[in-house]
């Protein structure tokens, strides 16, 4: 699964890709503490992180790990954005909100998600 949490390049920024995309929920847990091992190994406050949660299988449980990592996350991420989350229940997205303590931008790709991570 090392290829689905991975920095990308892109106008000369590094960007960590978080690709839950079209995975189940015990495949999402499984995932998370690699994500919480990667993001806390960066300086504060310098992460641009992009989540692809494109068909992912986000049930309470998973909502649950993932507020729980971001809360670890927190000092190292710059901005955040998302894309596929459509079906992710509202009140997940708030909670991640909350437990981040920061925004995350929504976006319909990646593309343009990444433009909006690098812009200044």
């Amino acid at each position: 699964m090392d290829e689905r949490v991975r920095f990308l390049e892109h106008r000369g920024k590094q960007i960590l890709l978080v690709d839950l995309s079209h995975l189940k929920a015990a495949e999402i847990l499984e995932l998370l503490p690699d994500v919480q091992e990667i993001v806390t190994a960066e300086p504060r406050d310098s992460v641009l992180s992009l989540g692809d949660y494109t068909g992912a299988e986000v049930r309470r449980e998973v909502a649950d790990h993932i507020k729980k990592t971001l809360v670890f996350d927190r000092p190292h991420v710059k901005k955040s954005a998302l894309v596929g989350t459509d079906h992710v229940p509202h009140v997940f997205l708030e909670a991640f909100h909350t437990f981040a303590r920061r925004d995350f931008a929504l976006f319909h790709t990646r593309e343009e998600a990444m433009e909006w991570l690098v812009a200044e």
